[in-house]
């Protein structure tokens, strides 16, 4: 285990005003070379913050308010991508390098390794989401999607229907599970019961649907990749509508819905974090304070939108309250 103190000066984590006057963000220095590509801020305000150490084969763990990282390592060939917190407080890791789903303890750090199935094959472990019933979900490009029961480390592994590029998922209020298949330009909901999954399209073709996050509505907000839109399914009506994000040639990446219902990207393209309003339909721009961030993930709490710069070796927070 590596630790490493930051101190919180003017090169290793900055204080600014961003665009928005009500918006300030604060910047961490984590270990170079951690290459952070998935983050996830544990519920409570001042709790850590914990971050997939892609490049170094760890779990990261960012105590906000000294600055100070410790980096777990996760087990030989150790490639993390997803992260989130479960609720059981404790961080599960999606890793593609184990071809598992790994547990961190949050105060022991003791590491529990589920394994893939064998005959599973590379599956390219992608993102997770727990489900209301307290099992886990997760998506694997090669063209699986499995499940979890934490309870009894019971694992299943299904087919996705079209096979290659199921990316991020995400769960409802109500617990229901929606999957975005990049390389099938589509996204779809899977029965918790059955375990079948259903695709749906969206009306732009081969937009390269990337990540999925519900709203308070359990709408389902999509980040299109390949198009440069953010758009949104409403199950209820099965009715689409979409964005095009502004710029000449938007990379539509990470998609997170805050607490009050506002959406947030980030956006490749324009090397920025965008915020937006569905109410008014309008766009906040915050540019990454360097070039080639690559926020590759958008997860939050109250009053706060975390993000990694994997390009910088940085976490990055956005406070409006």
């Amino acid at each position: 285990m590596q630790w490493k103190t930051l101190l919180l000066g003017f090169t290793l984590a900055m204080t600014t005003a961003a665009t928005a006057a009500e918006v300030t963000t604060q910047r961490f220095a984590v270990p170079q070379g951690a290459r952070p590509h998935d983050v996830a801020p544990a519920p409570e305000p001042d709790g850590p913050v914990w971050y997939t150490a892609q490049g170094q084969g760890a779990l990261g763990v960012l105590y906000p308010q000294s600055g100070k990282t410790r980096q777990i390592p996760l087990g030989s060939g150790s490639a993390p991508h997803g992260v989130i917190v479960g609720p059981d407080g404790a961080p599960w890791v999606t890793d593609g390098g184990l071809n598992a789903i790994v547990r961190v303890d949050p105060e022991s750090f003791e590491v529990t390794r589920y394994p893939l199935p064998q005959g599973s094959g590379y599956t390219n472990l992608n993102t997770a989401a727990f489900d209301a019933k307290g099992i886990l979900w997760f998506t694997g490009q090669s063209g699986i999607y499995g499940r979890l029961d934490p309870a009894t480390g019971a694992l299943r592994v299904f087919d996705a229907p079209r096979g290659r590029g199921p990316y991020g998922i995400a769960s409802t209020p109500a617990g229901d599970i929606y999957y975005a298949s990049l390389a099938g330009s589509h996204i779809a909901r899977i029965d918790t019961a059955t375990g079948e999954a259903q695709t749906i399209e969206p009306p732009t073709p081969g937009q390269g649907a990337r990540r999925v996050w519900s709203d308070s509505d359990g709408r389902i907000w999509v980040s299109e990749w390949l198009s440069g839109q953010l758009s949104r399914y409403d199950p209820k009506t099965r009715s689409w509508q979409a964005w095009k994000l502004p710029g000449e040639a938007p990379r539509t990446y990470a998609v997170y819905v805050d607490e009050e219902d506002k959406v947030w990207v980030s956006d490749f393209g324009a090397n920025a974090m965008l915020r937006f309003d569905p109410a008014s339909e309008r766009f906040e721009s915050f540019p990454s304070p360097e070039r080639n961030a690559a926020v590759r993930q958008i997860l939050g709490r109250a009053g706060e939108v975390w993000v990694p710069e994997s390009g910088t070796d940085h976490l990055m927070v956005y406070r409006w309250k």
